[in-house]
């Protein structure tokens, strides 16, 4: 069942772009959004992604699915060197550790930096989407790169997107689109334990 949340864009926002992990996650986001009015561009940024051909083909399924309500995606440059350099040392961090704020910090930046430079006044993003994130991290990343890389300019819209039926929804968009759905995060560290006071 498609949930009955009408979405605004806040602070009076006009032009959304949307950092997107993969399809699994942004599909009962998009489709909530489309329904609301929201036509948002999406942002596929996840230099954490190996190995190279696991990038494309979740690119891909995220282009598949923006066809379906005919959404412009960008596709961010893909450097897992960079990434690696700016989680040297955070190896062996648990998951939903410091490795993970700084990755989500990562990957944010870059989106908000390209929502400066392109106009859009709002970024939210689907890693919020992931009952496997720490929703805290991600929030704090988006409004990190929001302020520092946003120039004012650009809203974080740091949503709790797993409320008002979204999560239900999200198994059931994966199930009727057939998307691809991986079993990880995309980094090659992973396998640390997650931390237990985390859920």
């Amino acid at each position: 069942m498609i949930p009955d949340i009408s979405l605004t864009l806040p602070s009076g926002g006009s032009r959304l772009l949307l950092h997107c992990c993969c399809a699994p996650c942004a599909g009962a986001v998009v489709e909530c959004m489309v329904r609301s009015g929201i036509r948002p561009t999406l942002f596929f940024s996840n230099s954490n992604i190996v190995p190279r051909e696991e990038y494309e083909l979740r690119k891909a399924e995220l282009v598949r699915y923006a066809a379906e309500f005919s959404l412009e995606t960008v596709d961010d440059d893909y450097d897992h060197e960079d990434w690696l350099k700016q989680v040297r040392g955070l190896e062996r961090e648990p998951e939903r550790g410091a490795r993970c704020a700084v990755c989500f910090r990562y990957r944010l930046l870059r989106a908000a930096r390209y929502a400066a430079a392109h106009g859009f006044d709002t970024l939210a993003t689907t890693l919020a989407t992931s009952r496997w994130k720490d929703l805290s991290q991600v929030n704090e990343a988006l409004r990190y790169a929001c302020e520092t890389a946003g120039d004012g300019r650009v809203a974080a819209w740091d949503r709790d997107w797993r409320k008002g039926g979204l999560q239900q929804r999200r198994s059931e968009v994966i199930r009727e689109q057939g998307f691809y759905n991986q079993t990880y995060c995309g980094c090659e560290f992973r396998n640390s334990p997650i931390r237990s006071n985390q859920v």
